[in-house]
């Protein structure tokens, strides 16, 4: 059976993919969210011109007086009265700007006199004002719906005098790791045991993501254990994710009960590392089948499923931007499957250059913890070191 290329997958995963209600929510847990609304100014920020500086409020005109008297003093949140001619205002940063001032003078351009100022230096009409509207103007349509909100945009809406925004509900994950040699950190190995560093690994990006995780724990390496544990995941979860079991081989019990109990869609992918991931749905819930490897997982996660809770979350930019950097080494063999290298971006001789990870192996998670980027080798590509490579920043995939 021919594997499917990575970006016929993607296109087919996000065309399947079933968006989240919305619901309004205050700033403080909008973070992370995605938005589900149009956002347009209803004021305009800063809604006065006001001053940038400390210092002294006057018109240009009289700025070359040997004495100007000062007739008012205005702090920030004050609003002063109209400027008699040939005087200064005090003024400080954020205080609105008197009618019949042009300009603001720092206080360390000026000569403090006996009740009145000296300038010191010859200003400019508009000088350390900000007008009103510099920021954002009433009308402006700030946000569509669809953006997924950072630190500076809740800042915005709050400027905006926005106290909560419609976003989407966060998605409900359950997380299951199949595997009898698995063993949570904090228990003591037996022969043959390791870590589970999956569920950690997840658990973390998943939160990352705004979604609310159940872990389902360490499912037993039988068919009817696995049935049990999907079939439970289903109830109340929007995305079901798994990890390990969905290769092929005899203890691999996953695939075959996604099938029994829904609706298996994708399965085996022309991607390195992760070649086994799957893809379906029970009931209303979706299911991933991540690689048991770590990386594997890691990779599948970021380049795959990461885009899919973008989109059932209602967000318009779910693919990660491709970086053109130069390619600090030689990959000689052209492989069948679009590789995604372990890599971090340094750089060099005035230049961004990738510099690959001694080991590729989909069992080194160290690999991961080292980069700071994945580089993308097309099927069928040998690279030479000095060719130009692309890149997926971990810090835009990890955010």
């Amino acid at each position: 059976m021919a594997l499917m290329p990575v970006d016929e997958a993607l296109a087919q995963l996000l065309a399947d993919v079933t968006a989240l209600p919305a619901e309004t929510c205050p700033l403080e847990q909008l973070a992370g969210r995605v938005l589900r609304q149009v956002v347009t100014a209803q004021v305009n920020v800063p809604p006065l011109d006001n001053s940038a500086m400390d210092g002294y409020a006057l018109r240009v005109a009289d700025a070359a007086l040997p004495q100007i008297p000062v007739s008012q003093r205005i702090a920030a949140g004050e609003v002063g009265g109209p400027l008699q001619t040939a005087t200064a205002a005090r003024i400080f940063t954020g205080a609105p700007i008197p009618p019949g001032a042009d300009c603001v003078v720092m206080q360390e351009d000026c000569e403090v006199l006996d009740g009145a100022i000296r300038v010191l230096q010859v200003p400019r009409a508009g000088q350390h004002i900000r007008p009103a509207g510099q920021d954002i103007c009433a009308g402006e349509e700030k946000y569509v719906g669809g953006e997924r909100l950072r630190a500076a945009d809740v800042g915005l809406l709050a400027a905006l005098g926005l106290a909560e925004a419609l976003v989407s509900t966060r998605p409900r994950v359950a997380l299951l790791s199949t595997g009898d040699e698995l063993v949570e950190p904090g228990e003591p190995l037996a022969t043959g045991q390791i870590y589970n560093s999956n569920r950690a690994l997840l658990t973390a990006m998943l939160r990352g993501l705004g979604c609310e995780v159940r872990d389902c724990g360490i499912v037993e390496d039988t068919a009817e254990a696995t049935a049990r544990a999907l079939r439970q995941a289903a109830e109340h979860s929007d995305l079901i994710i798994s990890t390990g079991g969905v290769s092929a081989g005899e203890e691999d019990h996953v695939k075959a009960q996604v099938e029994k109990l829904g609706q298996l869609k994708l399965w085996k992918l022309a991607i390195k590392p992760g070649k086994p991931l799957a893809y379906g749905r029970i009931g209303k819930a979706a299911f991933f089948g991540l690689p048991g490897n770590p990386s594997s997982g890691f990779v599948t996660f970021l380049v795959l499923v990461k885009p899919y809770l973008l989109a059932m979350q209602g967000a318009t930019k779910v693919l990660p931007e491709h970086w053109p950097v130069i390619a600090d080494f030689d990959w000689p063999k052209a492989g069948g499957r679009q590789e995604y290298l372990r890599a971090r971006v340094e750089v060099s001789e005035g230049r961004l250059k990738a510099v690959l990870y001694n080991n590729q192996s989909s069992g080194v998670l160290a690999s991961a913890a080292w980069a700071n980027a994945l580089v993308v080798i097309p099927a069928g590509r040998v690279i030479q070191k000095g060719e130009s490579v692309d890149v997926l920043l971990l810090n835009e995939l990890l955010a």
